[in-house]
């Protein structure tokens, strides 16, 4: 084999041989994304995987936002609840609450009770915000004035939810605003006793 040709051969070779080297990097890559993937493949990214999902929700009395006196959430017992944090300020919070109050009335005869803990706000903005958006029969609205309620929880940011079944264990977090559809399979896993795939 002339020189030529057999620098010409070998050229090939290491063409081929790289070309093999990047598909075998290619494929494994894919499958790296693959693997990781795989594990929350559907289910929502903004369901937080919270040390107090399972856990008893906090025993707390939060004053009501509009009435005198104060909830005992305690007092809830044997009744789903889901909780919202939310706030006056906050822009999500107006997309989601016509949501969280048309599922109060649709599930209030299913022994499902809504809470709305207000979050480092000014009552008054509350009311506004609730004589603007509307406010629904089954759902206490509260103030956490002195923060503890959000610090009991871990509140990151608001809107939060959380999804409590009727022996009081948290089943569910959830992170940012929520959809009417994100809402209502949130509620039907709850009542089904189903983890919440949100």
């Amino acid at each position: 084999m002339s020189e030529s040709v057999e620098a010409e051969h070998s050229g090939s070779v290491r063409e081929r041989n790289r070309t093999r080297w990047i598909l075998v990097g290619i494929l494994a890559f894919v499958a790296l994304l693959a693997y990781g993937f795989t594990g929350r493949f559907g289910v929502n990214p903004r369901l937080v995987d919270s040390p107090l999902v399972g856990q008893p929700f906090p025993s707390l009395t939060l004053d009501y936002l509009e009435a005198e006196g104060a909830l005992s959430l305690d007092d809830l017992a044997g009744t789903n609840i889901v909780v919202n944090v939310w706030a006056s300020w906050c822009v999500p919070c107006r997309f989601e609450h016509p949501a969280l109050s048309t599922a109060a009335s649709v599930y209030e005869s299913k022994n499902v009770h809504f809470v709305g803990i207000l979050y480092q706000d000014r009552p008054s903005d509350g009311i506004r915000f609730l004589d603007e958006f509307g406010r629904a029969e089954n759902y206490s609205y509260v103030v956490d004035s002195e923060s503890r309620a959000t610090v009991e929880l871990g509140v990151f940011g608001v809107p939060e939810t959380y999804f409590v079944d009727a022996n009081g264990i948290i089943r569910g977090r959830f992170q940012g605003e929520l959809t009417p559809t994100l809402l209502v399979e949130a509620i039907e896993d709850l009542l089904a006793g189903r983890p919440l795939g949100l």
